[in-house]
This record gives C-alpha cells, sequence and structure tokens, in this order.
C-alpha cells in the first residue's frame, strides 16, 4: 500500500471517530439546546441539531434528507478519485482531501442515523453567535484551507519551474 493511501485512511478514520465520539457524548451527556460555558462569552458546548447545511440552509424543505445524504456521497466520491490523481509527493493535498472526505463522511452518518446533524461548538462574542458546528464542519473547514494553501504553493512551484 502506497504511504499517500495509509496517510488519507488514517486520517479519515481519526477523524470519523473523533468526529462521532464527540457527538455521541454530546448527546448521551447533555438535553438538546443545553450549554456548557467553556469560556465566557466566547466558547460553549451547545446542544443543537442542524436539519439543513451550513447555516441550517434548506433545514425546512420536504426533499433536503435525500438531497444531503446524495450531496454527501457524490462529494465523497469525487474527494476519492480527484485524491487518485494526486501526485505521491502532494502530501497537502492527500492530507487535506482526506480532512474533507471524513468531515463529509461524519455528518453523512448523522444524516442516515439521525436525519439531521448533532452540532455543538458554540463561538460567539456575548450575544453574537456563529452558527454552532462539530468536528465534522472543522475537519471540512480545515481541509478547504490546506487545500487552497496547497494549489497556491503548487502554483508557485509551477512557475518556478
Amino acid at each position: 500500500m502506497k504511504t499517500k493511501h495509509l496517510l488519507f485512511i488514517t486520517i479519515s478514520i481519526v477523524g470519523i471517530i473523533i468526529d462521532q465520539i464527540t457527538k455521541v457524548c454530546i448527546d448521551r451527556s447533555m438535553q438538546l439546546f443545553d450549554s456548557i460555558p467553556i469560556i465566557d462569552n466566547f466558547f460553549h458546548l451547545t446542544y443543537v441539531r442542524n436539519k439543513g447545511a451550513a447555516f441550517s440552509f434548506l433545514s425546512d424543505a420536504s426533499w433536503r434528507l435525500p438531497f444531503f445524504i446524495t450531496i454527501s456521497i457524490v462529494a465523497a466520491l469525487v474527494i476519492l478519485i480527484a485524491f487518485n490523481k494526486l501526485r505521491d509527493d502532494q502530501k497537502l493535498a492527500h492530507t487535506s482531501l482526506a480532512m474533507i472526505f471524513s468531515g463529509a463522511v461524519g455528518n453523512l452518518i448523522d444524516r442516515v442515523r439521525l436525519g439531521e446533524v448533532i452540532d455543538f461548538l458554540d463561538v460567539h462574542w456575548y450575544r453574537h453567535h456563529w452558527p454552532a458546528f462539530n468536528v465534522a464542519d472543522s475537519l471540512i473547514c480545515v481541509g478547504v484551507f490546506l487545500l487552497a494553501l496547497d494549489m497556491l504553493l503548487e502554483e508557485k512551484r509551477l512557475k518556478r519551474g
């Protein structure tokens, strides 16, 4: 097995496990809408469920669940195809795609299991809240950032020849 595949599998499995364990812990230890301050006026653990996508997008649409499940499966397949086209030396891209993949699969598991996604990371400034999110969302965001960074670095490498 190539090193890039081992890296992808390891990051994906660890990401999915951490995402699912944190969601199960929140679900078992808190009631829906409970909030535990971690850093006053900045960060709480707040148990909510999101039927939609980011910012509760499409949460009231009757067709939302099959739509989001389909999009998640297609995204995971596209990530796998893109990953297999990467060169062996593109380690940052390998890592970023594995993070995005594990986040997509983590939220897909929730949608299939619960029909919605468990969110609990609540970042805010006093009463001004960013929408709650979870480990899978964090993996996706960090993975996208790293992928963009890798693309910029790759462009510089190509220009230098």
